[in-house]
């Protein structure tokens, strides 16, 4: 059972390009104004970050999340140094691990094993108690995310995934008749967005919005409060594989809202990392860099981090991810599948548990970075684990792939036949 709070009008949404402020229905993903595009920030009442000391998980840090609702049971980031494992093997003195997953050792309860459950946890809170489903698009851990807690608090979503990260939606009981699958054959993470963004056109849907919603930066904002309490303080680097960037974009956020409440240095230099066989945004950020071949379905299907391969990240924006580079004097890396795998062997070896391609993306550019001589040995580092324990989680619970309610082929899409589907589909979905 969700828990509501008064409207007391704690945040406003505040447009970067023309200076708007403006209460918040829930659902506003785009200033109204008629100019360039930006993403909108959240402006809170408090100035101060006042962790909410009798609660557990990331509404621990409410004051500065953009809710009306808490949802029971929410769990968090844990962040911990690493002074035997990883830390004493990079020759790394001050090296912090953000784990986001499944190490209940540790008090690690993510469900589904990603800090995607951040993200979804803040946008169902703040979401109005009228409104209409939700469309989500996913590589998978969002995916999962969003169909569990929707499923469990009977909230209606439209999910969309490529059919190869059905396996990322396993759950202990089957989905509840609210969340309605679509799984598309022979697509991709951009594919999916694509076609999501087409049902809530056509369908009057509510589309969730991905980087755009500010409930899913603010949710994944949680990370660094996370990491700030732990390490009293910033660090000085902060490491984490990307796809659309929405992580990385929220902690540079969260880091500028800690700085204006003046208890922090400078902000942490975003060290963002991507597969080498396909990098759209270090292609974009850096000199001579070899263009992505974006439309080249081949390399998107065989790298190794499959969650880090959309299409249109949110690069160009203001606010996004070159302005966020700009500011924090960050830099974009790549590691090659090889590497990536030596490195989930090394962190499952060295710390205890496993992880997500994603993060094992992240822990190679960091081994890489400290070979180079990019980050000295005594540097403060902050490593995101966006995603582990997935595979301890599935000898520990009994669990099933989710059955998509429909299966379209990529070939098919936008053809009168599944437009007919489609319609058929949601219509019955409206009257559960």
């Amino acid at each position: 059972m969700s828990v509501s709070h008064p409207l007391d009008q704690h945040y406003l949404l505040n447009c970067r390009t023309c200076g708007r402020r403006q209460a918040d229905d829930g659902l506003l993903l785009e200033c109204p104004g008629q100019h360039e595009t930006s993403l909108l920030r959240t402006e809170y009442r408090a100035t101060a970050l006042v962790p909410e000391s009798a609660e557990r998980g990331l509404y621990r840090y409410r004051n500065w999340l953009p809710i009306r609702r808490t949802l029971p049971d929410a769990g968090g980031t844990v962040t911990y140094r690493s002074t035997t494992g990883v830390g004493k093997h990079l020759g790394l003195t001050d090296l912090w691990i953000a784990f986001n997953g499944y190490w209940p050792e540790r008090d690690a309860r993510l469900s589904t094993a990603t800090f995607k459950e951040l993200e979804a946890y803040t946008v169902l809170g703040r979401l109005p108690a009228s409104s209409a489903p939700l469309v989500i698009s996913s590589a998978g851990n969002t995916a999962a995310a969003f169909a569990e807690l929707c499923s469990k608090h009977r909230i209606d979503c439209v999910v969309v995934v490529p059919s190869t990260s059905l396996g990322k939606l396993r759950f202990a009981e089957p989905l509840d008749p609210c969340v309605c699958l679509i799984a598309l054959d022979r697509a991709d993470y951009t594919d999916a967005i694509v076609f999501g963004e087409s049902i809530a056109r056509q369908h009057r849907l509510q589309l969730e919005g991905g980087t755009k919603n500010v409930g899913r930066r603010d949710g994944l904002a949680t990370v660094l409060y996370n990491a700030f309490e732990a390490m009293s303080g910033l660090p000085e680097f902060y490491f984490q594989g990307i796809g659309s960037g929405a992580g990385a974009i929220a902690v540079h956020e969260a880091a500028q809202r800690l700085s204006r409440a003046g208890r922090t240095g400078p902000t942490p230099r975003l060290m963002l990392c991507q597969n080498s066989d396909f990098s759209p945004v270090r292609a974009a950020w850096s000199p001579g860099a070899a263009p992505p071949a974006t439309e080249d379905r081949k390399v998107v299907d065989g790298v190794y981090a499959a969650e880090l391969t959309n299409r249109r990240p949110p690069y160009a924006v203001r606010g996004g991810l070159r302005d966020c580079l700009t500011e924090s004097r960050g830099d974009v890396l790549v590691a090659d599948a090889a590497s990536a795998r030596d490195a989930a062997g090394m962190f499952r070896d060295l710390e205890g548990i496993d992880i997500e391609p994603a993060a094992a993306v992240a822990l190679a550019c960091l081994r890489e970075s400290v070979i180079r001589g990019l980050v000295p040995s005594s540097a403060k580092v902050l490593l995101n684990v966006t995603g582990g324990g997935r595979a301890r989680r599935e000898t520990e619970h009994e669990l099933a792939t989710a059955r998509p309610d429909l299966r379209i082929d990529r070939a098919d899409l936008g053809s009168a036949a599944v437009a007919e589907a489609v319609g058929k589909l949601i219509d019955a979905f409206a009257r559960v």
